[in-house]
């Protein structure tokens, strides 16, 4: 949005930009989340499925390659390998071979740690268009806390590495909290220092051990603003080197294309491309290790089915679909701020977990969004 310029997105998904919006994944052919075991050798203090060394509930070979055949079968666009951590599972490589021979792109969501030269090696062979590894901090004690396991950040830096001597696209994703934030230009320099092609900040939801977290890790107003603002700062300094982005806050695209828009036409072509960006259950779908889909990796308490009872064709139907609160939810919103939002229709109220876990309701505002949202409006002249 801010300079109309990408990389690994543009690469995987066409050239898009403000006024011609990705037309990649839709409403019922969305990209899946595939989240293929419980186990992990890390255990992050926020993961959002509870990931640990130990592991349960997981479905056999047979059936994970069942699965592959309905995603090709559905025609989704692209799968995200992810976890646990995703190469703790032994059949990712046949079920990569298989998903890609059949025309579906790829994608590894990694803690990076287990990404030795071997299989890196593997993941160029299968051809992953992207690889995302989690890097919270540049201090390795702050990151080696946050996720659970000391030497986490030095084995991470290593994966990226070996990721990358074998030229996949790779990035690093950040979750920025209020501890951590202070970090994102330090974390800008070493992605910037070591060609990575794309940084995710991921806003902090709510669910799985992050629901024991204190409130004092949200981001505050101030934090929220200095944040956005640096982004869009390093955004214009490195464009065409590393596409910046955030995710789990669709309203960052609304206070984006307020600071960056020249006028009024130029401003609502930027909240177009924000609204064509999807977000959970949006284009955007999860499978659980259980074999439970839900409307993105996040949402744990909102069910759309299950594969091992009803296929993806069935689950992602347009007549009746389930789907619809969170394709059209701000049809359904009633807190105060989301419901009275014009932009309720581009954000859909921001991040559903949120709002259900600290705002107590599946239809209450999401407490991060801290836009002053009808100064926005009368900006621009919004009708």
């Amino acid at each position: 949005m801010v300079t109309n310029k990408g990389t690994v997105s543009q690469k995987i998904k066409g050239k898009f930009s403000v006024g011609n919006p990705s037309k990649f994944s839709e409403y019922y052919r969305p990209i899946v989340t595939w989240n293929l075991t419980y186990k992990c050798n890390l255990r992050c203090i926020h993961c959002y499925i509870k990931a640990g060394p130990e592991g349960n509930h997981e479905l056999n070979g047979k059936v994970l390659f069942r699965i592959a055949e309905d995603i090709v079968k559905h025609n989704i666009p692209m799968v995200i390998m992810s976890g646990g951590e995703p190469l703790l599972r032994r059949e990712i490589y046949d079920l990569a071979r298989y998903l890609n021979s059949n025309g579906v792109k790829l994608v590894l969501s990694s803690n990076g740690t287990l990404i030795t030269k071997e299989i890196a090696e593997k993941l160029w062979e299968l051809e992953f268009r992207y690889v995302g590894v989690s890097l919270d901090s540049v201090d390795p004690k702050w990151h080696d806390n946050f996720r659970g396991v000391s030497g986490a950040y030095e084995a991470a830096i290593k994966g990226l590495m070996n990721a990358k001597a074998y030229d996949l696209p790779v990035g690093i994703r950040f979750t920025v909290t209020s501890k951590n934030i202070s970090d994102v230009p330090r974390i800008l320099d070493l992605a910037i220092d070591n060609e990575v092609e794309r940084l995710t900040f991921y806003h902090l939801s709510s669910s799985g051990r992050a629901k024991d977290m204190d409130k004092s890790w949200y981001l505050n107003a101030t934090q929220y603003i200095w944040f956005i603002d640096k982004l869009i700062h390093y955004s214009r300094e490195y464009a065409g080197r590393i596409e910046i982005q955030t995710t789990l806050a669709p309203f960052d695209g609304i206070y984006v294309a307020d600071r960056v828009a020249r006028d009024k036409k130029h401003f609502w072509k930027c909240i177009e491309l924000v609204k064509a960006q999807g977000g959970c259950g949006r284009k955007f779908i999860s499978i659980y290790p259980n074999g439970m889909v839900y409307p993105c990796q996040f949402v744990d308490f909102y069910p759309l089915g299950n594969v091992l009872e009803t296929g993806l064709a069935d689950i992602l139907r347009i007549d009746g679909n389930k789907l619809d609160y969170f394709i059209e939810t701000h049809k359904y919103l009633k807190g105060p701020k989301c419901s009275n939002c014009p932009f309720k229709f581009i954000c859909q109220g921001g991040d559903r977990v949120r709002a259900y876990y600290l705002g107590g309701s599946l239809y209450a505002d999401d407490p991060q969004c801290h836009l002053d949202i009808i100064k926005i409006a009368n900006r621009w002249e919004y009708e």
